[in-house]
């Protein structure tokens, strides 16, 4: 039986409306992606939380910069899911020099469910990652958003060609 496996992808607070790079829909997709984890947690899914961090030896980055309160996970969702190990990034693809291969082995999954910030940046860029290949991943529409709408609807048909795209009601 395949065991699955919630990505929460940069719910950040540079991302709020008080962080340096609100996002349209920020908090209506917060409350969305609690929701999720709440489903997950209903199911004994594992939760993994990715957190951008930018790389300090690149200079001062526009957002998500090391010992500011915007790079934190927002607090929500810490507290839905207080036990989930955090994955540290600093490339779009969440996969990319870090330690989420080597989490989900540990955690025996073989299937993804993504969700996050920005749909068509790193929430995309971790969904068809080559290293997400031995994964079947989906990803969640109504658990991720990005600048505009528009952006956030051209980002999911452009990879709805590559893996199922849902909602996470139908999904979890």
């Amino acid at each position: 039986m395949p065991k699955s496996a919630l990505i929460v992808i940069d719910l950040q607070n540079d991302y709020f409306p008080e962080g340096r790079f609100p996002l349209w829909n920020a908090e209506a997709t917060l409350a969305k992606v609690e929701q999720a984890i709440g489903q997950a947690h209903t199911k004994g899914m594992p939760v993994i939380l990715v957190q951008h961090v930018a790389d300090a030896s690149k200079g001062v980055a526009p957002f998500f910069n090391t010992g500011t309160p915007g790079v934190d996970i927002h607090p929500r969702i810490l507290t839905a899911a207080p036990e989930a190990p955090i994955v540290i990034k600093s490339f779009a693809d969440s996969f990319h020099k870090t330690t989420l291969e080597e989490t989900l082995a540990q955690l025996g999954v073989d299937e993804l469910l993504v969700c996050g910030m920005m749909t068509q940046n790193c929430v995309t860029h971790t969904a068809i990652s080559k290293a997400a290949d031995k994964y079947k991943v989906s990803l969640l529409a109504d658990c991720c958003t990005t600048v505009s709408e528009i952006l956030h609807k051209i980002a999911l048909n452009a990879v709805s060609t590559r893996l199922t795209v849902g909602l996470a009601g139908d999904l979890i």
